[in-house]
């Protein structure tokens, strides 16, 4: 008896592996997966404008990055004792305008830097709507708490979200040809917007994201094509966990059961059995560095402790690059 639909998700053609290096833009559950290659030590960069929910912010800030171009003074604003850019999250802003110019065009060319360098581009969209700003004709990633009388909110329609598609992976690959895109809707309800409201933005994301996908002859769920995948996180939510349990209490974002099964999804498609077995080793080793003893000084945990060293001296001998916090 089977309780609960199962979404078929073909094995990627592109896996991911301890060689691979992603980058990731996208809403709050881009950091999520993030949170997650991060901690099995996978090379990752994720998100780091802050977290962008519509893919005209990822757009911007990438063409930014790609064209080597720079923030000037004239693109932050002041506004509640600190400064702030309306092409990035809050978490960006700062007290000091000098201090915040010097750290996005840092950010900028690390970011060019890690496109440059990847092997995948994860790409989670949040919402089809924007907000423009009134006084610069603009639409913003963010609207930094600046009152909503400023702003015109409005729906982005299907056409400008697959436009927008375009251009990224434009933008991208006429840098890297050799990255796979891996695109997913974020499974997060912005319940803000309204629920009807919601149900229309997701569907514009999903429309606009087939038809990108089905003009480079790549249909949902059918593997690759030219290096561009379609995961469906948002589809795994609403189908096989739709019941609130799976929601945090503020039954927006999916709790951290519904966050592992996903990734255990994810996993099922772009995981070999070999990278699996070296993410258990990942997870022992962070398990043991996570372990409080009762007595640190005794001889059992100093022994504990050399086991580990010896664990990750040997997974280190295979890859360098992995490095744990001790």
């Amino acid at each position: 008896m089977e309780l609960s639909t199962n979404i078929p998700i073909p094995k990627s053609n592109s896996p991911v592996d301890y060689h691979s290096k992603i980058v990731s833009f996208g809403s709050c559950f881009a950091d999520e997966v993030g949170k997650k290659f991060d901690y099995y030590k996978f090379r990752q960069f994720t998100n780091p404008f802050g977290v962008l929910f519509h893919p005209l912010a990822i757009e911007k800030v990438i063409n930014f990055a790609l064209s080597e171009k720079q923030f000037k003074s004239k693109d932050l604003f002041y506004h509640n004792e600190r400064w702030h850019c309306f092409d990035v999250h809050s978490n960006l802003s700062h007290p000091d305008k000098e201090v915040m110019l010097t750290n996005l065009n840092a950010t900028l060319k690390a970011t060019r830097h890690n496109i440059l360098e990847s092997s995948h581009f994860i790409l989670t969209l949040g919402t089809a709507w924007v907000y423009h700003y009134l006084e610069s004709n603009e639409t913003v990633a963010n609207c930094h708490k600046i009152p909503q009388k400023s702003f015109e909110k409005r729906l982005l329609s299907i056409e400008e979200i697959t436009t927008s598609l375009e251009n990224i992976v434009t933008k991208v690959k006429g840098v890297n040809s050799n990255i796979c895109f891996i695109y997913t809707i974020s499974p997060v309800r912005h319940l803000k917007d309204g629920f009807t409201e919601n149900q229309v933005s997701k569907s514009h994301l999903i429309a606009a994201m087939h038809q990108f996908l089905k003009q480079k002859s790549a249909p949902l769920n059918s593997g690759l094509a030219e290096g561009l995948n379609y995961f469906p996180s948002y589809e795994i939510m609403m189908d096989e966990l739709r019941d609130y349990r799976f929601y945090t209490a503020d039954m927006v974002h999916p709790n951290s059961l519904a966050v592992n099964y996903i990734w255990e999804r994810f996993g099922e498609t772009y995981f070999t059995i070999q990278v699996k077995k070296t993410m258990t080793e990942v997870e022992n080793i962070q398990k043991g560095l996570a372990h409080k003893p009762f007595n640190p000084q005794s001889d059992s945990h100093q022994k504990f402790l050399k086991n580990i060293q010896q664990k990750i001296n040997l997974l280190q001998q295979e890859f360098p690059h992995i490095l744990f916090n001790k």
